[in-house]
């Protein structure tokens, strides 16, 4: 299971055919299909404001993923597009189970900047403060 921001892919594994060329989509149209052991995921019709690193509608997503041992899944995605790149070009990573609890993207990646969250809060409460007791000094002097 994966989660990133709100991306979220149905990947339609029964053989049906890729939606026409003509239907555009953000994240494209996935098929998958068994090879073995491997799922391989095959996307095409990206919209041309996808711009995935410079590509284009024409983009071509082939990912692959297998078990390699009880506790990792191999991650491979090979990208085409012979508007942007000469050649295809692959990522490959291994993906550990973790034994934990999945946590919403935007809070997940807000915990790790909740230390410069906190300081920068602490920066504008010190001015409010010193700001509010300027003004305070200030009426007591018109009071005086």
């Amino acid at each position: 299971m994966h989660e990133q921001i709100h991306e979220a892919r149905i990947i339609p594994l029964d053989g049906r055919p890729p939606l026409s060329g003509n239907v555009r989509q953000w994240l494209g149209d996935s098929r998958g299909h068994w090879e073995g052991d491997t799922l391989v995921i095959v996307t095409t019709n990206f919209t041309d404001k996808t711009n995935f690193r410079g590509s284009t509608d024409g983009l071509k997503m082939t990912e692959r993923l297998t078990r390699t041992d009880e506790g990792t899944l191999n991650y491979e995605a090979t990208f085409e597009d012979p508007t942007t790149w000469t050649s295809p070009w692959t990522i490959q990573l291994p993906m550990p189970k973790v034994d934990s609890y999945m946590y919403e993207y935007a809070c997940h990646e807000g915990n790790y900047g909740m230390v410069g969250l906190l300081q920068g809060a602490r920066v504008q409460e010190k001015a409010a403060t010193a700001a509010a007791g300027k003004q305070s000094a200030l009426s007591a002097l018109r009071e005086y």
